[in-house]
């Protein structure tokens, strides 16, 4: 039978898939010899076996109960006991932190016989009857389902009816008197009484943890984290230690430096006379932990030195919770701390510098999403510009939006394409989608370590907490500011998740100091802009792929370059044809006669061979893959209907031309456009076409030559599905190459299916393959990306068949099956043979990390992922593993 329980002493930090994150860290810290109360974790086995088969495994409660009995064996009480009871709180805890998404209940042993017990051992009646009232607050919206706003409600009416703002001003009659207030919500929401019996209690909150995996907000969490749904999450059940025992008590959260800006030195929140819930939640505006050498300085000196041990001993930022019980400091979680992005650069470096990581690990501490959150642009303050309020600096960022007051509303308007800022007094976990759908979030309350500033830390949300001088009313839908400044729904607003500053209106943005180092236009005396200098030259240094960039202009070709590319790996030679040029294509279309056909292609080839110039110029002794045209002739030409309506109306009066265009445009409708007449299918179709773009690129390339330049064009024949195609195609443009004393790799997009398979016997007139993801994924999974995308991958997401769009990240299982077998047979027809990828998935990091591992030689991008691009492939190639088919 399996083990499914584990002691505190038996486990360690590396065995997070089986003791979830929180169970693996308290076990290592007890190892450590740190003060970590008596406690023990349910598997993660357990969990995933609760959820498949509808109930807990079999054995698993005796292994619980031998345990607890250990537990009550070694502090000397029993759970619940009337006269001396142990408590205990039941903990989620995930191999990948999740903040506030999954479930906690304390207090677990309270009923109204322990409560005395409880009151006369701590000799504090109010602490006892208040931590009584938590358990039913919390044991009743997590395990019974009731809606927490009942609770919430009736603590507030008992603080209007005492005349009192804060539950520090509540008593221990007024506690006693919400404990049967809560009992009745129960009774009334479920049909039965509280459970008493604690070991029902225990049992119970077990299985809501458990349940808690599925709950709506975890899943939104994993999939806006990529986090796999298949986990589980395990169960700590640990010795209640008492924050909210009176003033000489507390509890807290720190980070060992500071998950904002990465600056080393004492950062974290703590409250006095509180649970360690009430910290996250916000529901008290907490003192900085600064506060606490002044209230306790002996548990202040322990905690800096733990802090320090932790921070040592795990290599890495850490966030901590503690309480304090009446002058005695438990540690109660530690894990590696989310950061913001810049913070995440900053701290890998600092590490480096201290030796407790080498710059090969920094490069792997951080990611290419961080990199590409630094690029967004930032506020240009100046002088005249007045903030209306100001908070704690949560999480960086310039952020722009309507100001709505609750999560429905935000996705509502997002959904619509809206830019909006998410107002509440505080978070909570419900609070989820709304946050990922808005651009920052504003609180009135809470620390910079409560559940906004968490949240939004990690998903690079730029947050504002804790603006206290804010009055927010959700249900008016408005917040009044200082000097009776009054922001309705709908107000634009913009919050600066740096400063802190709140400001009425919308504020430009300038470009981040990240951009202007790339761009070389910025200074490099920035700390942040440092960071990322020495991340990106390692990372530069190990990769093996190299990066290029997507880009059809001299001005992208130079930028890109700018930011580091090595070439262009997609010049998109149709994008030359319109604008004031489409008159041209529709002459070429129009044509009848050879003679009219050729009049159309002489028109093109100087202007294409103008673009080649300036784009070879831009990209001198780099290699630029020129893609001949490739989308199908509706888009050169008007819209059917629309044409139709023009010559209709117009009678015996329409013109000659336009009456030929449309039996042109009539002649050459497809129902599908995107699998007719393009690619090769067009070159082969339209005598000279090609011809003309490769006579353009040759002298193109012979005129850089001439000018002292290094030109290296790279011919890219698109959507050739059979090796006969490419063959013929390539057959001229080596005629033309060779007449022009030009030479050129000639190479082909990999973007059927077929072409993917078929793939040896295309690399025998091929000297390069690039792959073209965007159409390959259409045509592997049978949709239209413009067709679907609204129509139901929200949906696909929700029931699990995506993770992730497969626009958006390579598809391993198919459209990555393909790639492989491709690079596998076109290498074994022509071992030197090239090959790269130029479709959107070029600049996703994951994407880039699958690139690398099937022996892919470059990745292509648009010029602003290039830098993301580089740092991923550094990434991967430090992470190991990848093919050796090369």
């Amino acid at each position: 039978m399996p083990k499914y329980v584990y002691d505190f002493t038996e486990g360690n930090k590396d065995l997070k898939d089986l003791l979830g994150g929180k169970g693996a860290n308290l076990a290592e810290m007890t190892n450590l010899g740190l003060p970590v109360p008596a406690g023990f974790t349910i598997t993660t086995e357990a969990c995933r076996s609760f959820l498949t088969d509808g109930g807990v495994p079999e054995g698993l409660w005796d292994e619980v109960e031998a345990h607890l009995r250990d537990m009550e064996t070694g502090m000397g009480k029993r759970l619940g006991a009337a006269g001396d009871p142990l408590l205990v709180s039941v903990r989620s805890g995930a191999k990948f932190s999740m903040p506030g998404m999954m479930e906690t209940v304390l207090n677990i042993g309270l009923n109204d016989e322990s409560v005395h017990g409880l009151a006369e051992q701590a000799g504090d009646e109010r602490f006892a009857w208040d931590s009584y009232r938590r358990l039913i607050q919390m044991f009743g919206r997590t395990v019974l389902g009731i809606e927490g706003d009942r609770f919430e409600d009736a603590i507030d009416d008992a603080k209007r009816t005492k005349g009192v703002d804060s539950d520090l001003d509540l008593g221990a009659a007024d506690f006693q008197h919400l404990v049967e207030i809560y009992k009745g919500i129960v009774k009334d929401a479920t049909g039965e009484e509280f459970p008493s019996d604690p070991r029902s209690q225990m049992r119970m909150a077990v299985e809501a943890v458990f349940n808690s995996w599925n709950a709506p907000r975890a899943v939104v969490y994993r999939r806006q984290e990529r986090i796999p749904a298949d986990l589980g999450t395990a169960v700590n059940i640990v010795a209640m230690v008492f924050g909210n025992l009176g003033m000489d008590s507390g509890t807290g959260v720190a980070f060992t430096r500071d998950p904002g800006s990465g600056q080393q030195g004492v950062y974290g929140d703590y409250l006095q006379n509180a649970q360690g819930e009430d910290v996250v939640a916000g529901i008290r505006n907490t003192l900085p932990l600064q506060e606490l050498e002044k209230i306790d300085p002996a548990s202040y000196r322990q905690l800096i030195g733990i802090m320090e041990t932790l921070e040592n001993h795990y290599r890495d930022l850490c966030d901590i919770e503690f309480t304090i019980e009446r002058g005695k400091l438990w540690m109660l979680q530690t894990r590696v701390g989310k950061r913001t992005a810049g913070a995440a650069f900053r701290i890998a470096t600092q590490l480096a510098d201290q030796g407790l990581i080498d710059l090969d690990e920094a490069v792997e501490r951080v990611s290419g999403d961080q990199l590409a959150q630094l690029m967004f642009p930032r506020f240009a303050i100046h002088a005249d510009l007045r903030p209306i309020a100001k908070g704690m600096n949560a999480s960086p960022g310039a952020a722009v939006g309507k100001a709505v007051f609750s999560s429905a509303r935000a996705e509502e308007l997002s959904g619509q394409g809206e830019d909006v800022i998410l107002v509440r007094r505080e978070t909570t976990p419900d609070d989820l989608a709304g946050m990922i759908a808005a651009r920052g979030v504003l609180t009135s309350r809470g620390g910079k370590t409560s559940h906004a500033a968490v949240v939004a830390r990690g998903m690079g949300k730029t947050c504002v907490c804790g603006a206290e001088r804010l009055e927010v009313d959700a249900k008016e839908r408005r917040f009044t500011g200082p000097g009776g400044v009054v922001v309705e729904e709908g107000d634009v607003i913009s919050i600066d998740g740096t400063t802190g500053e709140v400001y009425l209106g919308e504020v430009p943005v300038m470009a981040s100091p990240v951009v202007e180092y790339f761009e070389g236009t910025g200074g490099t005396g920035d700390a942040l802009v440092q960071a990322v200098h020495r991340i990106m030259t390692h990372a530069d240094e190990r990769r093996r792929m190299a990066v290029r960039a997507n880009a059809d202009t001299p001005e992208d070709a130079a930028r890109a370059r700018r930011f580091g590319a090595q070439g262009i790996g997609l010049c998109r030679t149709e994008h030359m044809f319109l604008g004031e040029r489409r008159q041209l294509v529709e002459d070429l279309i129009l044509a009848v006669s050879p003679e009219e056909r050729q009049a159309a292609l002489d028109a093109l080839e100087p202007l294409q061979k103008s673009d080649f110039v300036g784009i070879l110029a831009a990209m001198d002794g780099l290699p630029v893959t020129i893609r001949l045209i490739d989308p199908p002739l509706h888009e050169f030409l008007p819209d059917l209907t629309a044409l139709s309506v023009k010559v209709a109306l117009a009678g015996d009066d329409a013109a000659d031309r336009d009456r030929k265009l449309l039996a042109a445009v009539k002649r050459l409708h497809e129902q599908n456009p995107m699998l007719g007449l393009r690619g090769v299918r067009l070159g082969l179709v339209i005598p000279g076409l090609f011809a003309m773009q490769v006579r353009a690129i040759a002298q193109a390339a012979v005129e850089r030559r001439a000018a002292g330049g290094d030109p290296r064009a790279e011919i890219m024949i698109p959507l050739v599905s059979a090796v006969q195609e490419l063959e013929g195609v390539r057959d001229e443009t080596e005629r033309i190459l060779e007449r022009a004393g030009v030479e050129a790799l000639i190479g082909t997009m990999i973007e059927v299916p077929r072409a993917a398979l078929t793939a040896g016997q295309i690399a025998e007139a091929a000297r390069f393959f690039s792959f073209g993801t965007n159409d390959l994924t259409q045509m592997t999974w049978g949709f239209s990306r413009d067709d679907v995308e609204a129509a139901f991958f929200s949906r696909y997401l929700e029931l699990g068949i995506f993770g992730v769009s497969p626009f958006e990240s390579i598809d391993r299982a198919g459209v990555g099956r393909l790639m492989t077998i491709a690079v596998e047979e076109g290498r074994k027809t022509r071992p030197d043979l090239k090959i790269g990828i130029c479709g959107e998935h070029g600049g996703d990091p994951e994407s880039v990390r699958f690139c690398h591992e099937i022996g892919l030689d470059y990745v292509s991008c648009s010029p602003f992922r290039v830098p993301v691009a580089r740092l991923e492939a550094g990434r991967a190639a430090l992470s190991g593993g990848g093919s050796d088919s090369r």
